[in-house]
C-alpha cells in the first residue's frame, strides 16, 4: 500500500491512508457490535420475551436467530449476511433488522440534514458578522450581547431546549404540530431543535477565528486598499476559515447523530432514534446492534468525507501533515 501511494502522488496517498484508517474502524465497529448481544448478561432470548415465556417458544427464537450455535459460526454469519445487507431479524416484531432500519432511516435523515445546513448557514455567516462589527474593540456592548445570548443558548441541553420548544409554541401557543411526521410545519421544532445549540456554538469558534484572520497582515493590506466589503470578506477572509469550519461543522454532523435519539423521542418523531429506544427498552438486542452499526457507520462516513473536504480546502498542509 504505501509503495503504491508513493507511486501515485501525494494525494493517492492521503486517501489510501485515510481509506485505511476507515476499514481498520469499520472492522472495530463491526466486531464490537457483533459483540454486544454477547455481552449482555444472561439470555437476550429470554430478557426479550420476557420470565414466563414457553421454554419451547424461547428455544425456537434462539434457533432462528441462530444464537444456539458456537460463537465462530455466529461471527461468520452474522459478517456473510452483512455482506449481502442483512442484519439479522428482531427478537420481538420477527421483522428482518434491515427492513426496519430502511422503514425508519428516511425520517431520521430528513431532519438531520436540514438541521445541518441551518448550522453551516446560520453559525458562519454570524460568527463572520459579529468578528466584523465588534473587531479592534469596536462596539462592546454588541460583543457582550452576543457573547451572552450565544453562551446561553449553548449552554441549554438539547433535550431541554426541545421541551421548551413544545411548551412554548405547541402548548402556550399552539402554532406547531407536537408531535409525529406529518406537514411541513411537523419539520419546524425537530429542526431548530437540534441546530439551535451547535449553530450558536460554531458561531462562538467562526468569531474567533475571523478576528484572528482579520488581524493579519494580508487583510490590513486589503483593507488598506479599501476593497469593497463582498470581496474583503467573502475572497480572502472566507477561504481561510473553511478548514475550521468544515471541520467544526464535521463534528458537529456526527453529534446531530447522538442528537436525533433525544429529540425525535421528545417530537414521537417516527427515525432511527425512537427505533433504538423501543428496542433498548424491549430488550431488543438484535436490532439495537443493527441501529448502532447504521449509526457509527454513519459517523466514520462523515469523518471520512469531512477529511477529504478539509484537504481539498488547504492541501498542503493538510495531506503533508496527514
Amino acid at each position: 500500500m504505501a509503495r503504491w501511494a508513493a507511486g501515485h502522488g501525494p494525494w493517492a496517498g492521503f486517501l489510501a491512508r485515510r481509506a485505511v484508517r476507515l476499514a481498520v474502524s469499520l472492522g472495530v465497529l463491526v466486531t464490537a457490535s457483533f459483540g454486544m448481544i454477547h455481552l449482555v448478561p444472561g439470555d437476550p432470548v429470554r430478557a426479550a420475551l420476557g420470565p414466563t415465556a414457553d421454554p419451547a417458544l424461547v428455544a425456537a427464537r434462539q434457533h432462528a436467530l441462530g444464537l444456539d450455535r458456537p460463537l465462530p459460526e455466529q461471527l461468520w454469519a452474522f459478517l456473510t449476511g452483512l455482506a449481502r445487507g442483512r442484519l439479522g431479524e428482531s427478537i420481538t416484531t420477527e421483522m428482518p433488522v434491515a427492513q426496519i432500519i430502511a422503514d425508519r432511516l428516511p425520517a431520521t435523515v430528513e431532519i438531520a440534514v436540514p438541521a445541518f445546513l441551518a448550522i453551516m448557514l446560520v453559525g458562519i455567516p454570524l460568527g463572520m458578522a459579529a468578528a466584523v462589527l465588534t473587531r479592534d474593540g469596536r462596539r462592546r456592548r454588541g460583543e457582550l450581547a452576543f457573547t451572552s445570548i450565544t453562551g446561553l443558548i449553548g449552554a441549554i441541553p438539547e433535550f431541554l431546549l426541545a421541551v421548551g420548544l413544545v411548551a412554548l409554541f405547541a402548548v402556550a401557543v399552539p402554532v406547531l404540530p407536537v408531535a409525529s411526521r406529518g406537514g411541513p410545519s411537523s419539520y419546524v421544532l425537530p429542526i431548530v431543535a437540534l441546530a439551535a445549540v451547535p449553530a450558536v456554538v460554531l458561531a462562538r469558534i467562526v468569531r474567533v477565528e475571523t478576528l484572528k484572520v482579520l488581524g493579519e497582515d494580508y487583510l490590513r493590506t486589503a483593507r488598506a486598499k479599501l476593497l469593497p466589503a463582498r470581496l474583503l470578506y467573502l475572497r480572502h477572509a472566507l477561504p481561510n476559515l473553511l478548514t475550521s469550519s468544515l471541520t467544526l461543522g464535521g463534528l458537529l454532523f456526527t453529534s446531530l447523530i447522538a442528537g436525533t435519539v433525544l429529540i425525535e423521542n421528545v417530537f414521537a418523531w417516527p427515525g432511527l432514534g425512537t427505533t433504538i429506544v423501543q428496542a433498548i427498552t424491549q430488550k431488543d438486542y438484535p436490532l439495537v446492534q443493527g441501529v448502532v452499526l447504521v449509526y457509527g457507520t454513519a459517523a466514520l462516513l462523515i469523518t471520512f468525507a469531512v477529511d477529504v473536504a478539509v484537504a481539498v480546502a488547504d492541501p498542503r498542509s493538510t495531506i503533508r501533515g496527514s
